[in-house]
């Protein structure tokens, strides 16, 4: 149903740093670079995750209530995903574990403020 999502940031470089390392671990990788604007996916017809400074030149502003949720495959790899975007700069808004009977996740914010969630459904 998802074709794309773009946050913004303030610091576009910081941002790709950030974002580029982090997506790596699922498999994510840049598909578009178009300056104010890249574009990550992990393969043709996938959904697609934008960042980008915002069109019209204000500042970029997390979205309250606005957050990402992005499927790690396991939950070690969400352990693994947390870790990583921790050391990248990034903020704890819950460290991961059991949410629900059968959600496992780890929350974070980016350098910018945006809320994102690696995430795990199943055992």
């Amino acid at each position: 149903m998802l074709g794309y999502v773009t946050i913004g940031v303030r610091d576009m470089e910081k941002a790709k740093a950030f974002w580029g390392t982090l997506l790596d671990g699922i498999g994510a990788k840049p598909i578009a670079d178009m300056g104010r604007m890249v574009l990550y996916s992990a393969g043709r017809g996938q959904p697609m995750l934008g960042i980008c400074t915002p069109y019209n030149g204000q500042d970029a502003q997390p979205g309250n209530g606005t957050m990402l949720a992005l499927l790690a495959g396991s939950r070690e790899n969400v352990d693994k995903l947390y870790q990583r975007a921790i050391e990248l700069g990034g903020s704890d808004e819950g460290k991961p574990g059991e949410r629900g009977p059968t959600f496992y996740g780890g929350y974070f914010r980016d350098p910018d403020g945006n809320k994102a969630v690696f995430f795990h459904s199943g055992s």
